[in-house]
């Protein structure tokens, strides 16, 4: 068999997947995979896949917890976390063998191992390096990059002494009291599950609000809502946080509380949430002239070109959207172009829905309230909002709160920011993302109908 290729993916992650297939079973490109980890990557792995499981066996959780408001004597034992890791690590073993017969089917050829990229002459040398030792080199006319990110460690003593999001899903035990570190998406993600699952919660972060990203309405109802449930947020903790290691077993965090004074923390285990880094070094970039930035994210144009002509760059590796749909969607597009001949196909990376597994979920798409004063003046702007309690929690005494945002701007009043919390929230935001990606306004909403009873129908009659 040749080894050359139309098209080497360097990189099996979603976004690497998606673009070699549809280049091999769509266009007939003869197209190859090379990975030096799981078939999946991070999503599959240790991401978004069993993520969404563990979050699953948390609303199981505190559905357990509410029964009796519904009339159900509910006697339950404790959460076998062993059990179902077991479960849920089969599931993802499950998927990966659906991967490898998915390329089997396109007719993509894999290789296992470390890709480093050359140049020779016109074509582009793919050494595929094996833990042993052992090189195998390919040849490719065009070269994608989707080598995705990794979860990084702060550069403080005992830092090795946590673990990261990828240790947390090799946890065979569940920590009965841990601290996570990190205001984002994953740390909030992470404190929500432990929480509901019942381990004792705290979390570490430098504002006094989580997800800071989001729009405001998202960040305090969230925080407000943990703090109620009872996690125990740090705030404005801004000093480096050192680890050391107890007889106990235990894990000592030092810190500087946001009073200015020095604390300590003892906890069964530190997981670290404070951002990812692309895998880009030592793979060759630098030495064939790819433009990075300091941070090694990869500088593309809007059709994923690199500074290298025929090198492409997608998904965690460029300083873009990082989210799983988006590396899928930005490989399919450029396929469709270079091998499809589909002039101008690009993804736009506006108006992308997102959605925060917390508990309660969130959703969002578009300009939070900040971001469109900023973009378009205060004068521009015009907001819509609501709080209250869904019917789900009719005879709960705990409340759990339901709150969505609608920004606007313009006398059309076009909708430019969708922000929803409360239950659900991941799967409206899809539907709801739609019509804002389609340019709808106020009025578009208003127009239409909705459906009682539900909290969505709120979305539909803001005032």
């Amino acid at each position: 068999m040749s080894n050359k290729f139309d098209l080497v993916v360097i990189g099996g992650g979603s976004g690497g997947l998606a673009t070699a297939r549809r280049a091999a079973g769509v266009y007939g490109a003869r197209a190859a995979i090379v990975e030096c980890g799981p078939i999946g990557g991070t999503c599959v792995n240790v991401g978004c896949v069993p993520k969404k499981v563990m979050w699953s066996a948390a609303a199981m959780a505190e559905s357990i917890k509410q029964a009796p408001g519904y009339g159900f004597d509910v006697t339950s034992k404790p959460f076998n976390w062993p059990e179902f890791v077991a479960k849920r690590t089969a599931y993802i073993h499950r998927l990966n063998g659906i991967y490898f017969k998915n390329l089997e089917n396109d007719k993509v050829t894999y290789f296992h191992g470390k890709g480093y990229v050359r140049k020779e002459d016109d074509l582009f040398l793919v050494d595929v390096r094996q833990e042993d030792g052992s090189v195998s080199t390919i040849k490719a006319d065009r070269v994608v990059i989707a080598t995705g990110s990794y979860p990084i460690l702060p550069k403080t003593p005992g830092a090795e002494l946590g673990i990261t999001s990828n240790g947390f899903f090799e946890l065979t035990e569940q920590p009965k009291t841990v601290l996570v570190v990190g205001a984002g998406y994953i740390g909030v993600e992470l404190s929500g599950m432990l929480h509901a699952l019942g381990s004792e919660t705290h979390l570490m972060i430098r504002g006094d609000t989580v997800l800071r990203s989001f729009d405001e309405m998202i960040q305090t109802t969230i925080t407000e809502t943990y703090e109620k449930e009872g996690i125990k947020i740090h705030t404005e903790v801004t000093k480096p946080i050192a680890l050391s290691q107890l007889d106990s077993g235990k894990t000592l965090a030092s810190y500087v509380d946001k009073d200015g004074k020095a604390s300590t923390l003892e906890v069964d285990k530190v997981i670290w949430a404070i951002g990812r880094a692309p895998h880009t070094r030592s793979i060759g970039l630098e030495e064939i002239g790819v433009k990075m930035d300091e941070t090694g994210y990869i500088e593309v144009d809007k059709y994923q070109n690199t500074s290298v002509p025929n090198l492409y760059a997608l998904g965690d590796v460029v300083k873009l959207v990082h989210l799983t749909p988006v590396a899928i969607a930005a490989g399919r597009r450029l396929v469709d172009r270079v091998f499809g001949g589909v002039k101008d196909r690009h993804l736009d990376y506006d108006n992308i829905p997102s959605a925060i597994f917390s508990h309660p979920e969130a959703g969002s798409v578009g300009l939070s309230e900040k971001a469109a004063i900023e973009k378009f003046g205060k004068d521009q702007v015009k907001v819509y909002k609501t709080k209250f309690n869904g019917m789900y929690y009719a005879v709960l005494e705990e409340k759990i709160p339901t709150a969505y945002k609608m920004v606007c701007v313009g006398p059309e009043e076009k909708v430019v920011g969708l922000h929803l919390v409360g239950d659900a929230s991941a799967e409206l935001i899809q539907g709801f993302g739609v019509a804002v990606k389609m340019g709808a306004t106020k009025e578009d909403f208003d127009n239409t109908v909705a459906v009682h009873p539900t909290s969505a129908e709120e979305v539909v009659t803001l005032k």
